[in-house]
């Protein structure tokens, strides 16, 4: 009974978070001249605490902690709302709360109804336990810049076409939304380094059969954003040429975790 309270309070300030956000992007005076921008983040920031609460209830039990598929779903989302509400805080990129924010609700139905168990034993090595950090860490960077870099895609294709008005105007300047981008990835890709890194030092079954492929992938990701990061200060790469490698190297990890993870623990469960 208390994880479906805090389950339906996450989804409840999410959406009144989201909904506030959006009416002040399109600047509608009853929200707008009343409540402040960073006002309405602390009622993303209310949510995020009841997700978290949540997280606690589903992840944590007296055999380990559970790290399911849906449970990790929720727990990456929760990370990258928190990234996002900080970002907001920061930039004029109320748009990416807008879209994530109910995104982070629907993940936070699925952990409640879902059923999905992987248990992490409470014996598990605190270098596994740093491990596992890193990569969730790295991914919800990464996808935070993947999904950066979908609405940069939709920003150039609208400068492009000459439509000034409409959903470009939800949107910060494109140099902003640039900038952004490489600075999120920049963060994710040292984090995903660290983590590869970790994983490599610590771990002795990195290139086990059941995990050769997210290895793999993740190390094939790894070097999609090196290539970025050295093209973008050499050779000065943006635009449409670092939205394709910033969506091949998310495509690569996340294939690389969560494919694997539902492939292992949904389909052939």
């Amino acid at each position: 009974m208390t994880n479906f309270i805090f389950t339906l309070g996450g989804i409840i300030f999410y959406t009144v978070c989201s909904v506030l956000l959006f009416c002040h992007v399109k600047n509608i005076a009853v929200v707008s001249n009343v409540v402040s921008k960073r006002a309405i983040l602390s009622v993303g920031f209310i949510g995020l605490a009841l997700h978290t609460l949540a997280l606690q209830n589903s992840m944590f039990s007296p055999l380990g902690i559970d790290l399911g598929f849906y449970n990790a779903m929720s727990l990456i989302t929760a990370f990258i709302v928190l990234l996002t509400l900080i970002a907001t805080w920061r930039h004029p990129v109320e748009i990416l709360a807008v879209l994530l924010l109910p995104t982070a609700a629907i993940t936070l139905i699925f952990e409640f109804t879902g059923s999905s168990h992987h248990i992490l034993p409470n014996d598990t090595s605190n270098a596994l336990i740093f491990h596992i950090l890193t990569s969730i860490v790295a991914y919800s960077l990464l996808a935070l810049a993947a999904l950066q870099a979908i609405l940069l895609s939709i920003q150039n294709r609208l400068l492009h076409a000459h439509q000034p008005s409409g959903a470009i105007q939800l949107l910060p300047p494109l140099k902003s939304m640039e900038t952004l981008l490489f600075e999120i990835i920049i963060v994710g890709f040292f984090a995903l380094t660290v983590s590869l890194g970790s994983g490599l030092i610590f771990l002795e079954n990195m290139f086990a059969q059941q995990l050769v492929h997210k290895t793999v992938l993740s190390i094939l990701a790894w070097f999609v954003f090196l290539i970025l990061l050295m093209g973008h200060w050499k050779f000065g790469w943006r635009g449409r040429t670092a939205i394709r490698w910033t969506l091949s190297g998310f495509i690569s990890l996340m294939l690389a975790y969560f494919g694997s993870k539902f492939a292992l623990e949904i389909v052939l469960s």
